[in-house]
């Protein structure tokens, strides 16, 4: 099981996360935060922040220091809030499991994150209640889930498709210590933009059909992203 990585807020500031704020996104598609991983440690006039602008159907908004921040209902928060939100569901989930408080975590990141995307995370963490003990790159989480370190010397190539994000890492193996020679990847290439892909080819065939551009529509919008989202884990499967 997973959890989305989505965040919903009413208008009474009540709070939804993970599959719950999913399902209320139909009715409160502005108001629910999804993605915020791209905005992490980013400043508001960065090219990737600039891009994601007329995308997503929630405010970005600038920050006194230039920071990223979504705005909901007219109060602004930073990703770090956001995702601290997160941060808390998946840390209720753990205790919920294991019956007892949990209280330290490594989080992992991608590869390419840099500095002020690392500490970012940390501090979303920190807000969660959480002792971050350490950040670890996701290619190398991967490697050590799937127990490579207890394999002799060896060159590992790790793809890692995301909900943002595509990277590749090559990881390289030695005395049971991982050293990440190379990584690459796009940050605009994951399960976000192919739902978007799918989204707008819709949105261009029932204009064509029926003269009706739905691009204006939230609520439509919201219903067609899901639909679309639904098409594709339909047809990966």
């Amino acid at each position: 099981r997973t959890t989305p990585s989505m965040v919903g807020v009413t208008e009474t500031e009540e709070r939804f996360v993970g599959l719950q704020a999913k399902r209320q996104a139909i009715i409160n598609a502005d108001s629910t935060v999804y993605g915020v991983k791209r905005l992490m440690g980013r400043k508001f006039r960065h090219k990737e922040v600039t891009d994601l602008i007329d995308q997503l159907p929630f405010k970005i908004v600038e920050n006194v220091n230039g920071d990223a921040w979504v705005s909901i209902h007219g109060k602004n928060y930073s990703p770090q809030e956001v995702s601290a939100q997160i941060l808390r569901k998946m840390k209720a989930t753990a205790e919920d499991y294991f019956g007892e408080e949990i209280v330290e975590a490594v989080i992992t990141v991608p590869a390419y994150f840099d500095d002020a995307q690392r500490q970012a995370t940390k501090d979303a963490g920190t807000i969660a209640g959480l002792t971050v003990r350490r950040i670890l790159n996701e290619p190398t989480a991967a490697a050590l889930a799937y127990g490579f370190q207890n394999r002799n010397d060896a060159t590992v190539a790790v793809f890692d498709l995301g909900g943002g994000t595509f990277d590749i890492s090559v990881l390289q193996l030695h005395g049971g210590v991982f050293e990440v020679l190379a990584t690459s990847g796009d940050n605009a290439l994951g399960g976000d933009d192919f739902d978007r892909s799918i989204l707008n080819h819709l949105i261009g065939q029932f204009k064509e059909e029926t003269g009706v551009d739905v691009s204006g529509d939230k609520m439509a919008l919201q219903r067609l992203r899901e639909a679309a989202e639904s098409a594709k884990c339909e047809l990966s499967t």
